[in-house]
C-alpha cells in the first residue's frame, strides 16, 4: 500500500490554517506557486496584489484588525526585497506577520540560480526571526516556528525564505512534522510584577494631577475594557496615540487629545502605556521633569529607554492596569474624588484650543484648507469607519482633528513613518471586516507610490472611500526646505504634477469625483460611500498652508 505524500507547498497552507490564517497577500512567482495550491485546497484565500510592498503591508493591516497574524508569500530575489519596506514597517509597529520568501533550488545553492539572494541575511535585522526551511519535512514546523516567535515579547513580523526544490517536493505525510492548532503556542499575557502593580496603586492613590497616555499596545493587547475601567474609577484623563486612537469615544468625559503638552507639563503622575519614548515623545523630554513617570509596555527593552523613569512594569497592558485599578479601588482613598478640578482644567485647556481652531475648520477658502477637509471627514465618519491616514503634512492635519469612534478603528503607518501603506491598510481591513466602512485620506504623494492597487480594490470587489488632500507637493518636505535653504530653493525635488485622481479611479472602474469648493466636501463623501465601489474623492488643498507639527518638524526633533 502506498503511503500518502504532501508537498511543501501544501505543508505551509496546512500551517497557515492551523494558525487562524485565511488569506494571503501575494504577488505571483515561480518559486512559490506550489503555496498556492495547497491554499486552494485548504479555502485560504488568495489576493494577488500589483506590488509586494503592498502584500506585506497588507498583511501588516490583517494583523492589526483581525488581533490574528497576517501573511504575505513574494517570489525570490525582487520580489523578496520589494517587501522589505513592508516587513520593516511591521517590525517598528510591533504587527505580527510572516512574510515567505522564494528562494532558488537547494541544488543549486551558490550557483548563481534566478533570482537568488541571501534574503535571510537582508531580513535578520527587522525581523524577530529569519530561517531557511532546509527540508521539505520541517515546512510546517518551521512555519509554526516562525509564527511563535512573532509573539515573543511586543509583537513583530518573522520570514522564512523556502527554496523551490524544498517547496515543490512531496514527501510520505507521516514523515513530515505538522503542529496542530492551538498546541505550539503559549499564552503570552503576563500580568506584570504584582508588587508593581500595588506600587503603581499607591501612587495613583497620592497622585493630586495623574494622566495616562493609552498607544498602540492597548489595542495589540486588545486592553480597552481594561483601559476604560482603569480611567473612570480612578478618574484619570487619558490621551491616546496610535492604535490606542479609539479607547475611549469623542464626547467621554475622561477622552482629551488637544491639552496633551499642557497635562505632560503640569502632571505630577504621567502613565504611558505601550509607547516608546521615541521621536514621537520627544525621547520623553516633553514630560514634565517633577512628574513621576510610569511606563508599562510589552517588551522590557522599551522601558526607562532614552528616559529615567520611577516605576516599569513590564507585561499585558489590559491585566497590568485591570490589577492597578483592582488594588486602588481597594483603598479607602483612591484619589479618584479629588481630582474634579484637575479634569476641569484639561477640559477649560481643551476647549480653548478646539474654539481658536474653528474658524480654520469651517473655512471656506479656495483653494480648500487643509483644516476644513479633515473636520468634514470627521464629521462623516461613524461608529463602524475604519479610518487609515497615509500620508505626510495631509495627515499631520488628521491627527489633531480626526477622532475615531471606536476602538481599533484607526490605522497608520506606525513610527517608521511609511508613506504608501493606505491601499494596503484599505485592503486588509475591508477584507477582514466586509461589515466596516473604510476610509483612507491620502497624500497625493503617498497614493501615488502604491496607488495601482487600486485596481486590486476593483477587482475583489473591496469598496473604500479613498480622500487625497492633493497639493501636487511633498509638502511637509518642502515646508523644511523652504525654511533650510529659502523660498527661491524650497521645491528642488518635492514638486509633483496638478493629478485628476478622481479620473483615475474611474479609470480603473472605481468612482471618483474632483472637490475644488469646500462645500462640496461632504456631498462627495456622501456620493462616494453610496457607490458601493472603491473611490477617490481628489481634493485640492491649499499647498501654502501647513499643519503645525510639520511647520515645528517636530519628527526631527
Amino acid at each position: 500500500m502506498m503511503s500518502e505524500t504532501i508537498s511543501g507547498g501544501h505543508l505551509v497552507a496546512k500551517a497557515l490554517k492551523a494558525e487562524g490564517v485565511d488569506v494571503i497577500y501575494t504577488l505571483c512567482g515561480g518559486h512559490i506557486i506550489d503555496i498556492y495550491d495547497g491554499c486552494v485546497d485548504e479555502g485560504i484565500e488568495v489576493i494577488d496584489v500589483r506590488h509586494e510592498q503592498v502584500a506585506a503591508h497588507a498583511a501588516d493591516g490583517y494583523a492589526r484588525i483581525t488581533g490574528k497574524p497576517g501573511c504575505a508569500v513574494v517570489t525570490a530575489g525582487p520580489g523578496t526585497t520589494d517587501a522589505v519596506t513592508g516587513v520593516a514597517n511591521a517590525f517598528r509597529a510591533e504587527s505580527p506577520m510572516l512574510l515567505i520568501g522564494g528562494q532558488g533550488a537547494l541544488s543549486q545553492h551558490k550557483m548563481g540560480s534566478l533570482q537568488d539572494l541571501p534574503h535571510v541575511d537582508m531580513m535578520t535585522p527587522i525581523t524577530k526571526f529569519a530561517a531557511t526551511v532546509p527540508s521539505t519535512e520541517r515546512v510546517a514546523d518551521i512555519v509554526s516556528m516562525a509564527f511563535r516567535e512573532c509573539y515573543h515579547g511586543a509583537p513583530g513580523p518573522s520570514f522564512l525564505e523556502i527554496p523551490r526544490d524544498v517547496l515543490d517536493a512531496k514527501v510520505p505525510i507521516e514523515k513530515a512534522r505538522i503542529p496542530a492548532a492551538g498546541h505550539y503556542r503559549a499564552s503570552t499575557r503576563q500580568a506584570g510584577d504584582p508588587e508593581a502593580d500595588e506600587r503603581l496603586a499607591d501612587m495613583l492613590a497620592h497622585a493630586e494631577k495623574p494622566c495616562i497616555l493609552l498607544g498602540s499596545q492597548v489595542w495589540t493587547c486588545r486592553a480597552t475594557d481594561a483601559a476604560i475601567d482603569f480611567v473612570r474609577s480612578l478618574n484619570v484623563p487619558a490621551y491616546m496615540n496610535g492604535s490606542g486612537r479609539g479607547t475611549l469615544a469623542p464626547g467621554d468625559p475622561h477622552h482629551f487629545q488637544l491639552s496633551r503638552r499642557y497635562a505632560f507639563t503640569e502632571a505630577d503622575l504621567i502613565i504611558i502605556v505601550g509607547t516608546p519614548f521615541d521621536f514621537r515623545m520627544g525621547y520623553g523630554k516633553r514630560l514634565s521633569p517633577t512628574a513621576k513617570v510610569v511606563q508599562i509596555d510589552l517588551d522590557y527593552r522599551t522601558v526607562g529607554k532614552n528616559r529615567d523613569i520611577d516605576l516599569g512594569i513590564v507585561g499585558d497592558a489590559g491585566l497590568i492596569l485591570s490589577a492597578a485599578a483592582q488594588a486602588a479601588s481597594g483603598r479607602i482613598e483612591n484619589g479618584a474624588a479629588r481630582r474634579k478640578e484637575w479634569l476641569e482644567e484639561l477640559r477649560n485647556v481643551e476647549t480653548q484650543a478646539y474654539e481658536k481652531r474653528l474658524p480654520r475648520q469651517l473655512s471656506g477658502a479656495q483653494p480648500i484648507d487643509p483644516y476644513r477637509l479633515v473636520h468634514e471627514i470627521n464629521e462623516f465618519l461613524t461608529e463602524d469607519t475604519i479610518y487609515i491616514g497615509d500620508g505626510g503634512d495631509i495627515v499631520t492635519f488628521s491627527g489633531q482633528v480626526v477622532q475615531p469612534k471606536s476602538p481599533g478603528h484607526w490605522m497608520d503607518p506606525g513610527p517608521l513613518g511609511t508613506l504608501g501603506v493606505g491601499m494596503a491598510f484599505a485592503m486588509a481591513a475591508k477584507q477582514a471586516r466586509r461589515d466596516k466602512e473604510v476610509l483612507c485620506l491620502f497624500g497625493d504623494g503617498a497614493f501615488s507610490l502604491t496607488g495601482w492597487d487600486f485596481e486590486t480594490m476593483v477587482r475583489f470587489d473591496l469598496p473604500f472611500i479613498g480622500v487625497i488632500g492633493n497639493n501636487s507637493s511633498m509638502n511637509q518636505i518642502r515646508y523644511g526646505q523652504a525654511a533650510k535653504y529659502g523660498e527661491d530653493r524650497a521645491r528642488v525635488g518635492n514638486t509633483l504634477g496638478d493629478i485628476r485622481y478622481g479620473e483615475f479611479a474611474k479609470l480603473l472602474g472605481g468612482y471618483g469625483e474632483e472637490v475644488r469648493d469646500p462645500a462640496e466636501i461632504r456631498p462627495a463623501l456622501e456620493r462616494a460611500r453610496q457607490s458601493g465601489k472603491p473611490s477617490l474623492i481628489n481634493v485640492w488643498v491649499d499647498p501654502e498652508v501647513y499643519a503645525p507639527g510639520t511647520m515645528n518638524q517636530t519628527m526631527y526633533k
